[in-house]
């Protein structure tokens, strides 16, 4: 249907053309589900209709919508990483995620650490039971202590970093900063902000 509605040569028709161009390539960049896409073509349908996306970039605008369509159905996938297989910077993301939060009033889910421990332990390339035993140490920090306010990444990443290490198994901080897409530094303040919490599990 887009494809044939985005064959006319309206300046209309032609941000809708490239914006769905743009988000058949980060579908395959970032693995996304045909549910993703429908939901992200849709709030960049309806932003357009609205004319919200009128002078805003409109790859910094699609990725906005694809960042919302993840969070709307819980899907980890950080603002990082749509902007490294975007090559849209951060900043203009965040710049037009803010503006569709106000005008659609969205109300967000929290996404939970532990749905993104299964990504980053198999990006990582840890075992099961590392991949295991990083959940048992989540649920128990979650036990002890809030995550609220935490970047889900990072607390996810440093349960998988500590597995890790529990299992001798040689992944160092850098590793699974990687596979997360978070900073190293990140991982290590959290580390020791779970072992605090948590004591012998960690």
């Amino acid at each position: 249907m887009w494809d044939n509605r985005s064959q006319a040569y309206s300046a209309s028709d032609r941000n809708l053309r490239q914006a769905f161009s743009e988000l058949l390539s980060l579908k395959q960049k970032l693995g996304l589900s045909d549910v993703i896409m429908e939901k992200t073509a849709y709030i960049y349908r309806k932003a357009h209709e609205k004319k919200i996306t009128r002078g805003r970039p409109i790859s910094a605008f699609l990725c906005a919508t694809l960042y919302a369509a993840c969070r709307e159905t819980e899907t980890p996938r950080t603002l990082k990483e749509i902007s490294k297989s975007s090559a849209v910077k951060i900043k203009q993301i965040n710049k037009c995620y803010r503006i569709l939060v106000e005008r659609f009033d969205l109300r967000m889910p929290i996404v939970d650490p532990i749905k993104c421990i299964s990504r980053i332990a198999n990006k990582a390339g840890v075992s099961e039971k590392t991949k295991r035993d990083a959940v048992i140490i989540l649920k128990e920090y979650e036990r002890k202590a809030t995550t609220a306010g935490k970047s889900p990444s990072v607390v996810a990443a440093t349960a998988v970093y500590i597995a890790t290490l529990r299992n001798n198994e040689k992944f160092t901080q850098r590793d699974v900063a990687q596979a997360a897409g978070v900073t190293e530094v990140a991982i290590r303040n959290r580390t020791n902000a779970i072992r605090t919490a948590i004591g012998s599990l960690a």
